[in-house]
């Protein structure tokens, strides 16, 4: 139940974003909500769990939280912010006191486990009936079909990710060096542009909370594989060329980027890019917002990732989050009327546009300020280039998410010099093989049966 090919992720992106004045939207929702006013009792109470809470994402969802309440009087949203270093085992804490919330955000990454554990309700019997139904992209629709065992909708899909470059065109201009376009450009820049005596380093790396998701999606726009086991079943993680970008990549911290990398986390990351310290900063179109608020226009500028060594233009396929709900919610209709307005156009349209991300909803991305923004513009050129191509995680094992987190713990023994880049790739590669071992174990006694 696979997606083996990303056509269809192709014809995704006619979109772009922009943030514009939804301050004074803001301010009402934010007092709204401090109004310590409990619950009508004739209201039906749902609670909320935003999987990465933080600044940008908490104020945007107050004031839809707000629209929301007031098109549906009858119903009140408790809304609470998990951070996202903490929401996964939260989450799974909360599956064994069995204390879930009403609806949550759902990564595609952890539809699976979820699914395999049994917790999340199949939307499939509210979304047939839905009148939005057709707004959304057909794509991202059978994406996340392909993730649950039974090809069941287990999550409303409501936001895309791409992964780019940030830099400092100020920087770069200064030194006279171009945007790097090829790994071998880029790792020149990053030395070139590093300066300890000021304070300013060429790169800012991810060596804390969520790194090994970054340096999988480095690892790959670097070696251009889109399998990620080869046909016998081997973990393409542990590849020479991926052993050969690790050794470059790792290798740069504190020669060319701050000491503090190895403990920095999302928010600590693009900090150190915001506040001047580096030049080039890999994230997604996401932090966009933060670079608005803390930079001049002139000061930040979108880029590409590298071209892989095949000349391809490299990206992770279902790279969407969305919402779930629960199983354990007793108030199942007045969830899924909260989760669709989430991704109705007009809602999308403020969010994704706010925080920076790519609208699933077509009719969002038919706006006219889809075209405004030039992070937006360079996704486009990107996601349409023929030379785009997908690697495909395997997200449909139950415990790729788990798998894939426990890289973090190596990544900085490497940086610290406790381990080998062999042996850290060698490991990470294992665990994959043997996750995906039991699944085929697995799938086959059911097909047995």
């Amino acid at each position: 139940m696979r997606i083996g090919k990303y056509g269809l992720w192709m014809l995704v992106v006619l979109f772009c974003l922009s943030l514009s004045g939804c301050d004074f939207q803001i301010m009402q929702a934010i007092q709204h909500s401090n109004e310590a006013v409990a619950p009508e009792a004739q209201k039906v109470n749902i609670i909320f769990w935003d999987e990465n809470a933080g600044s940008d994402r908490t104020r945007y969802y107050r004031v839809l939280i707000h629209r929301f309440e007031e098109e549906n009087p009858d119903i009140h949203v408790e809304y609470v912010g998990l951070p996202k270093k903490a929401a996964r085992l939260k989450i799974n804490t909360a599956i064994t006191t069995n204390e879930l919330p009403d609806v949550c955000g759902v990564q595609s990454a952890w539809i699976a486990e979820f699914c395999a554990k049994g917790v999340l309700m199949d939307l499939d019997t509210f979304f047939s009936t839905w009148n939005g139904q057709d707004e959304l992209l057909p794509a991202t629709i059978q994406a996340n079909r392909a993730l649950a065992p039974d090809g069941g909708l287990y999550q409303l899909p409501n936001t895309m990710g791409l992964e780019i470059l940030w830099y400092r065109p100020d920087w770069l201009e200064a030194a006279g060096i171009s945007p790097p376009e090829t790994w071998d450009a880029f790792f020149a820049a990053v030395e070139s542009l590093t300066d300890k005596g000021n304070g300013r380093y060429g790169f800012t790396l991810r060596g804390g909370d969520g790194a090994s998701i970054q340096l999988l999606r480095m690892m790959f726009a670097y070696s251009g594989y889109t399998d990620f086991f080869t046909p016998d079943g081997h973990c393409r993680i542990n590849d020479p060329k991926h052993v050969e970008f690790l050794k470059r990549y790792l290798g740069l911290y504190q020669k060319y980027t701050p000491t503090s990398d190895i403990a920095n986390g999302y928010q600590e990351m693009v900090a150190v890019f915001d506040t001047g310290q580096a030049a080039i900063l890999q994230h997604n179109i996401g932090s966009y917002g933060s670079h608005r608020r803390f930079l001049q226009p002139d000061q930040y500028a979108p880029l590409m990732l590298p071209r892989a060594q095949n000349g391809f233009i490299m990206q992770e396929a279902n790279n969407v989050d969305g919402y779930g709900i629960f199983k354990t919610t007793q108030h199942a209709e007045a969830a899924w009327r909260f989760v669709s307005f989430l991704c109705s156009a007009e809602s999308q349209s403020f969010w994704n546009k706010s925080i920076g991300q790519i609208p699933t909803n077509q009719l969002s991305l038919s706006e006219s300020w889809v075209d405004e923004l030039p992070h937006m513009r360079l996704a486009r050129e990107e996601l349409t280039s023929p030379q785009l191509r997908f690697y495909e995680p395997p997200m449909y094992l139950p415990e790729y998410r788990s798998t894939l987190d426990s890289g973090d713990a190596g990544i900085q023994q490497v940086m610290m010099g406790k381990k080998s880049v062999e042996k850290f790739l060698d490991e990470w590669a294992h665990a994959f093989e043997k996750a995906k071992k039991k699944y085929d174990a697995a799938l086959q006694n059911k097909q047995n049966r």
